[in-house]
C-alpha cells in the first residue's frame, strides 16, 4: 500500500511512464501529483493497482508531505528530478 511521500509511476492511463508523488490516500485512491501537469492545486486520483512504487522518499520535500506542511509545485519538481534523473521534471 502507497503512502503519503512515496514516489510512484504511473502504469495505466495517457499519464503511464510518468513519475509523481503521493500526496494523499483515500482507500484504494491516491492522490497524485508532479507539480507540472498535475498540479497540487488538483492532484489526481487514481487507483493504487494502477500504480507502480519505486521508493520512500526521503528527501526534505517527502518530509513536508509527511508532517502535512505546505509544499510548492517547485518542490515537487525538484524532488522528482532529483530521485529519477532530470530528464522527468
Amino acid at each position: 500500500m502507497v503512502q503519503i511521500s512515496d514516489l510512484v509511476r504511473s502504469i495505466n492511463g495517457r499519464d503511464a511512464g510518468k513519475a509523481f508523488f503521493v500526496v494523499g490516500v483515500d482507500g484504494e485512491m491516491a492522490l497524485i501529483a508532479d507539480g507540472r501537469g498535475r498540479r497540487l492545486e488538483n492532484p489526481k486520483r487514481k487507483k493504487v493497482k494502477h500504480l507502480e512504487f519505486l521508493t520512500v522518499s526521503s528527501g526534505r520535500t517527502a518530509e513536508k508531505l509527511r508532517q502535512g506542511e505546505r509544499v510548492t509545485n517547485s518542490e515537487i519538481r525538484r524532488a522528482i528530478a532529483d530521485m529519477c534523473g532530470s530528464s522527468e521534471a
